[in-house]
């Protein structure tokens, strides 16, 4: 009879445990859900990529708009489009990025770089254009020594088809602007290994 009850009970633990299993297809629904409440929560606007393009790639902040970028799959909404130019093809240049990084899932703010503890610390990354091709790597800042790793997320890149990055030279010039929600397939080492979406507000700066 115990050893009857003993295999009862190692059963349900097994069959408990096989419940709380996620499988990855699990996670990106949960991951999708995640994303589809915050932009409902948050009263965003979701427009087509053809709006964007439309719009002269421009997203209205009135109507709290972002654009869903079919090939990455970051939903963006471009803040300011900065002053300077945009980064040339074949050009190879440095990049001071301002940012704090909100969690969507466990609805908190995981990394930052904007309080007065990081006034001297900007995410420092070398960006690369090739034609039409950005890769990036970070030389210093808070998300490499967070994330234990210079890659940078490639949803930080893809703004960088769409804004200017320059450097303000007077009171009317602002650096560029964006919010993004950029799921793990295109975010750093954790979001991808965890299938964990986030939230960014970047500012995009030329280094001298």
């Amino acid at each position: 009879m115990k050893k009857l009850a003993y295999i009862l009970i190692l059963l349900a633990v097994v069959l408990t445990s096989c419940n709380d299993y996620e499988t990855y297809g699990d996670k990106k629904e949960k991951e999708r859900n995640a994303i589809a409440k915050f932009i409902a929560d948050s009263s965003f606007t979701v427009i087509s990529e053809e709006e964007f393009v439309k719009n002269g790639y421009k997203t209205d902040l009135g109507r709290r708009e972002f654009v869903k970028l079919d090939k990455s799959g970051v939903y963006m909404q471009i803040v300011r489009q900065g002053c300077g130019n945009n980064v040339k093809q074949n050009e190879t240049l440095t990049i001071d990025c301002r940012y704090t990084e909100y969690d969507i899932i466990n609805d908190s703010t995981q990394t930052q770089n904007v309080t007065v503890d990081f006034a001297a610390l900007p995410d420092r990354m070398t960006v690369t254009n090739s034609s039409g091709t950005f890769t990036a790597t970070f030389i210093s800042g808070c998300m490499a020594s967070v994330y234990g790793s210079t890659t940078v997320p490639g949803g930080w890149i893809v703004p960088l088809s769409y804004i200017k990055v320059g450097r303000p030279q007077s009171a009317d010039e602002t650096c560029s602007k964006v919010r993004l929600i950029v799921p793990h397939t295109q975010g750093h080492v954790y979001a991808s290994s965890n299938v964990m979406p986030y939230f960014y507000t970047i500012t995009y700066q030329r280094e001298i």
